[in-house]
């Protein structure tokens, strides 16, 4: 589970790797997650809730807005994540380290935004 920034602009919020140049300078990992389901399950909610055709919410990126940020946080700060499970993907421990890292998240793609980026998150599972 990654969020990347890029400068790199984008036409649509969902399905948009035919736009990005991956391997563009430009594209810089913000956050790393592993085996956090429950934060994946709201990143799946908001990619539908763009339109998202996806069977499997799997390698798919979704465009993070300034409106998505807030709702995340709103989500964490809460403990309202949705619970989310999978063959792989293990449990989302809710703990004070993993509210406090989420958190960090949304501080620093928010900046990214007010620095001009496009933030995405995408995941391979």
């Amino acid at each position: 589970m990654n969020v990347y920034k890029t400068t790199q602009k984008t036409e649509k919020e969902i399905d948009f790797f035919d736009e990005i140049d991956m391997d563009d300078e430009t594209v810089t990992e913000l956050f790393y997650w592993r085996k956090h389901p429950n934060l994946h399950g709201m990143m799946e909610r908001l990619y539908n809730k763009k339109g998202g055709g996806e069977k499997e919410f799997n390698c798919v990126p979704v465009k993070l807005d300034e409106t998505d940020l807030s709702e995340l946080e709103f989500a964490i700060k809460n403990k309202s994540l949705p619970t989310t499970g999978g063959f792989f993907f293990g449990k989302s421990e809710e703990s004070e380290e993993e509210v406090k890292n989420d958190l960090d998240f949304i501080e620093k793609a928010k900046e990214a935004l007010k620095e001009g980026y496009t933030v995405y998150y995408t995941s391979w599972w």
